[in-house]
């Protein structure tokens, strides 16, 4: 009896055994609970519950319990294991929450970090080159300085011959064209021979003065014979006063053949020498010369061509100095004056004329005035008909701080320089005031005698944009 009762009462002892260890079972090997945490981590206790069961799951229940007793090889690796990765996953939190934070760090809009410093080398605004580099992109440097504006009106131009130095030579008598010795652009002096007429006309009028020069030397030396006789009583008054009459009438007409050579365009010295000359075929030619110094700017003659005395052979030009004919608007004729500088610019040559003439009529077709400015042109660089750009200095205005203009660049709607630190350049903003054709006045953001680029800022400003879109980025 006694032995039945124990023997039920371990069965009974089993089957709550056998319930419990279902239970256990079924709680391990289940579905995984929700995570309790933003990390997917419960407490505590779900984990070391979760442990035993689980084990008991994939190694079963002897396993199980022989490394939740300590027993086995690998339980104290597993041990250690299962606190490296608590660190492992303590130390990612720490890790989150410092990226959330941003400490020692800053986001773009872009989600790009960076660090606390900036990364370009001279900070903002500032490019870095090299003097190599600067001396292959062609950039020129100049300080800041006192300087002054030149009120100017630009105004379209053109050289033209100075008509006070320029002489169109027409053949004075009709022949035939013997020689030629000049042609377009040779130079000639004032006086120089530059071609040759045979004329029947010039052998007449040599020939009339000579015929001339000789009859008034014979009525000279007859009128002093009949007034020395007349004065001795020896002949009569009346053959006096006759010789008298006759010379006068001869140098009257010697005087007329003279003077028509000297209309052909013979000289006194030529003149002079045509009684002394023994070849009479000489008689015939005929010398076109200069009348002033300069250079042939046009030729109309060739050898043996016919010409006559209503065609213009050569046209010489004395080109030392030319005239620049300006074209102005009646609003601005006032401000033009006698003697008012005028600024000559053409293809990088820059130079000075002054105003000699001024036309105060108005062109019916263009409605524009004509100035003429005298422009020295010694080097020969203004070649005639050249189309220039003419500023008419109407006055002058001193500045204390300036620079080119070409130094001065638009970034972001506000004009900046960009200034020289040695190893590169920096942009600054700065405030114009009044400016010219060439400069523009600096009211603040610049000093006096800080070094500024003044050719192909472009450049620079090109590059400033490119570092602004790679931080960007």
């Amino acid at each position: 009896m006694i032995s039945r009762t124990k023997a039920l009462i371990g069965l009974a002892a089993v089957g709550l055994f056998a319930l419990i260890g279902a239970r256990e079972f079924n709680s391990a090997c289940g579905p995984a609970k929700p995570a309790a945490d933003a990390h997917g981590h419960g407490d505590e206790a779900g984990h070391a519950s979760e442990g035993f069961g689980t084990k008991v799951c994939e190694d079963g229940l002897v396993t199980a319990l022989k490394h939740q007793l300590g027993f086995g090889s690998d339980a104290m690796a597993i041990k250690a294991n299962a606190e490296s990765g608590e660190k492992r996953q303590s130390d990612g939190d720490n890790h989150d929450d410092v990226a959330a934070t941003g400490a020692g760090a800053a986001t773009d809009e872009h989600g790009h970090a960076h660090g606390a410093g900036g990364h370009e080398e001279g900070g903002e605004g500032f490019i870095k080159l090299t003097s190599a580099q600067i001396k292959a992109t062609g950039i020129e440097m100049a300080p800041a300085a006192s300087g002054v504006l030149i009120k100017e009106i630009a105004v379209p131009g053109r050289i033209v011959i100075n008509a006070n130095a320029q002489a169109k030579i027409v053949p004075k008598l009709a022949g035939t064209v013997a020689k030629v010795t000049k042609q377009v652009g040779d130079t000639v002096a004032e006086g120089e021979v530059i071609a040759t007429l045979e004329s029947r006309e010039i052998a007449d009028a040599k020939g009339e003065y000579l015929a001339a020069r000789r009859t008034e030397e014979l009525a000279k030396s007859t009128f002093e014979r009949e007034e020395r006789l007349w004065k001795q009583k020896v002949t009569a008054e009346q053959d006096y006063l006759t010789a008298k009459n006759s010379h006068q009438e001869a140098v009257i007409r010697r005087d007329l053949a003279h003077q028509r050579l000297h209309t052909i365009g013979l000289s006194e010295d030529e003149i002079a020498k045509l009684p002394t000359t023994s070849e009479e075929a000489n008689y015939r030619f005929y010398d076109i010369r200069s009348p002033i110094s300069g250079r042939v700017i046009a030729r109309d003659i060739v050898m043996g061509q016919i010409v006559g005395t209503d065609r213009e052979a050569f046209s010489i030009a004395d080109l030392a100095t030319v005239w620049v004919e300006i074209s102005i608007s009646p609003t601005d004729l006032p401000f033009a004056k006698d003697g008012q500088d005028v600024r000559i610019s053409s293809g990088g040559r820059t130079s000075t004329a002054k105003v000699v003439a001024i036309n105060p009529s108005i062109d019916a077709e263009t409605r524009s005035a004509k100035i003429i400015a005298a422009l020295d042109n010694t080097s020969g660089e203004w070649r005639l008909g050249d189309f220039v750009n003419a500023q008419l200095i109407s006055g002058k205005l001193e500045v204390p701080l300036m620079v080119s203009r070409e130094a001065i660049q638009t970034i972001k709607g506000g004009k900046v320089v960009f200034v020289n630190e040695g190893s590169g350049f920096r942009m600054r903003p700065v405030t114009t005031g009044r400016e010219d054709s060439t400069n523009a006045e600096i009211l603040s953001g610049l000093e006096f005698g800080e070094t500024v680029a003044i050719s192909n800022t472009f450049t620079l400003k090109a590059e400033l944009g490119k570092a602004e879109a790679e931080h960007e980025h």
